[in-house]
């Protein structure tokens, strides 16, 4: 009767219940989404819905079951000495990578292997390689070919256009896959702009147009800078910390880093602080 019945009322209990008029419990109750571990996933999508129905209680809009995490292929037990210690990652790769790397390796819901390779791999590849990368090149080109700051931009081309407007598709599409819990799947449509704007700058080539056309070399760093500020707002929930450096190096104001500010643009003249790597590489040590 306690694990499944009275156990289940804390719930209610820590929003103020049985105060069904109290603020907290009028703000948070019905919970919009209750997330669960898949092995008792029966008591609280069966058992638990019809005692609050049978009590004129509403339940939870949605519950959602998370799957298990195994070590390097094994199941995690006590007794093989395998358990995962959050903190040791941390102080291992780092909260923000290893942030990523669980909500980016695996659909949430399924069952995921924590492998040592996996985690060098995403934070080499995905972080170093393809975020940190751009974020580096571009503004060290801003720094050093733009007196150290935002680059007042020409006519906008097609192309420039295009990556513009399909960074800023990025949110909405983010914003349906976090409803459905598809966190892979919102961090997967800000990496496909981020390889977007890789390809952006192999292609129109700054570092030519310095010499050709000076001009159109602001306008390019411009609309990179600008494409950079929204992955990293993007990119916040995941891993605050880098993307804060991001937005610090790009000059952009604490209180303007909101998703209501994506729409906005970045102000030219703007200084931009010489730039620091905010992926570093995970090298093996003896």
């Amino acid at each position: 009767m306690y694990v499944w019945l009275d156990a289940l009322t804390n719930y209610l209990t820590s929003v103020g219940y049985p105060d069904t008029k109290c603020e907290d419990f009028s703000s948070f109750w019905p919970a919009d989404v209750h997330v669960v571990g898949k092995d008792i996933l029966r008591f609280h999508a069966i058992y638990w819905p019809a005692f609050l129905m049978a009590a004129g209680i509403a339940p939870p809009k949605r519950v959602f079951a998370h799957g298990w995490w195994t070590n390097e292929g094994q199941k995690i037990s006590k007794s093989l000495g395998n358990v995962i210690e959050p903190l040791a990652l941390i102080e291992k790769y780092g909260l923000d990578p290893v942030r990523f790397f669980l909500l980016r390796e695996v659909p949430f819901g399924k069952d995921g292997d924590f492998s040592h390779q996996a985690m060098v791999h995403r934070m080499n590849g995905d972080l170093a390689n393809d975020f940190g990368n751009l974020v580096q090149r571009v503004l060290s080109m801003i720094h050093r070919n733009c007196a150290a700051a935002i680059p007042e931009p020409g006519p906008l081309t097609e192309a420039d256009e295009a990556l513009l407007a399909s960074v800023a598709a990025a949110f909405p599409e983010m914003r349906q896959e976090v409803l459905e819990q598809a966190f892979h799947k919102a961090l997967i449509a800000v990496w496909e702009r981020i390889g977007e704007a890789n390809r952006y700058v192999d292609t129109h080539a700054p570092w030519e147009l310095k010499k050709k056309d000076p001009e159109r070399m602001q306008t390019v760093l411009y609309v990179l800078a600008e494409a950079i500020r929204h992955l990293a707002i993007l990119t916040q929930p995941v891993m605050p910390d880098s993307a804060a450096r991001i937005l610090d190096q790009l000059g952009v104001p604490e209180d303007v880093r909101s998703f209501a500010d994506l729409g906005e643009r970045l102000a030219s003249g703007t200084a931009v602080s010489k730039p620091e790597g905010v992926f570093p590489r995970y090298e093996e040590t003896d």
